[in-house]
């Protein structure tokens, strides 16, 4: 009975631990109030440059706070192109209530993600962004769930960016924890981490644990994750995200 009780009470305590992020989110009211996603806002950030004003080729990962309580939980992501002397960007992001999944389309590419702001999480320039954007397209054109959505734990539209960055050469994009959906790899049970330098194992996106060099480490528990980066000088808290010093992804270099 001791012995039953002592496990209970560790079973409780590792509940608590995954769900006390969302739960903090709720309680302080983090997301932003959006009443209706008919009204709520779909307007650019203004965080990427002006594709008119910009001849050199663009490649941007961005992420906000998913719609409803999905967002005390997680965020959704997508990827955003802009060939070299193109006058506009494509994005590419899956969308749940549609029956084809994927979309990709001319659009803004910082634009709120139903009245949440969009955080920029990658940003790659000039000839790198012009040598990536063909294999960004055959990874879209080749995600193998175009038909399928689950919020959790997957197939979701983090498990598309997530493929896209994989399939991709030379795209390393580590996406942030509290991104679920990212970690659910289908039938295979190893893959190597989005940030390049790295490998993880996962059962359907429920568990698994990751390591690499942008990412840190990661423990995935019922989708939630949480772990360290030492690289971004930071720690990873399940829906809170993470919280760090530094940013590990490519972005551009600060102009003088």
């Amino acid at each position: 009975m001791t012995r039953l009780l002592k496990y209970s009470g560790w079973f409780l305590g590792a509940l608590l631990l995954l769900f006390s992020g969302p739960i903090l989110l709720a309680a302080t009211g983090t997301q932003p109030e959006r009443n209706a996603w008919q009204t709520a806002s779909r307007d650019s950030a203004g965080i990427a440059p002006a594709a008119a004003d910009t001849h050199e080729a663009i490649v941007q990962v961005y992420g906000a706070r998913a719609w409803s309580w999905r967002g005390y939980f997680a965020v959704h992501t997508w990827v955003a192109t802009k060939e070299e002397g193109a006058d506009h960007y494509k994005v590419h992001e899956v969308i749940g209530w549609r029956q084809h999944v994927v979309s990709s389309r001319p659009d803004d590419p910082d634009r709120h993600w139903f009245g949440a702001r969009p955080e920029l999480y990658a940003d790659i320039r000039g000839e790198q962004a012009k040598a990536l954007i063909p294999d960004i397209y055959k990874a879209v054109e080749s995600y193998p769930y175009i038909n399928e959505y689950e919020a959790w734990p997957g197939p979701n539209s983090n498990t598309f960016v997530a493929w896209v960055i994989r399939q991709t050469p030379g795209l390393n994009v580590a996406l942030p924890n509290h991104a679920i959906g990212k970690d659910y790899l289908g039938s295979r049970v190893g893959a190597a981490t989005p940030g390049g330098a790295g490998y993880q194992l996962s059962l359907g996106g429920y568990v698994g644990v990751l390591a690499g060099v942008r990412e840190g480490v990661e423990l995935n528990i019922l989708g939630l994750s949480l772990g360290v980066n030492p690289l971004a000088l930071g720690i990873k808290l399940p829906g809170i995200g993470e919280l760090a010093l530094r940013n590990p992804n490519p972005m551009p270099e600060a102009t003088p």
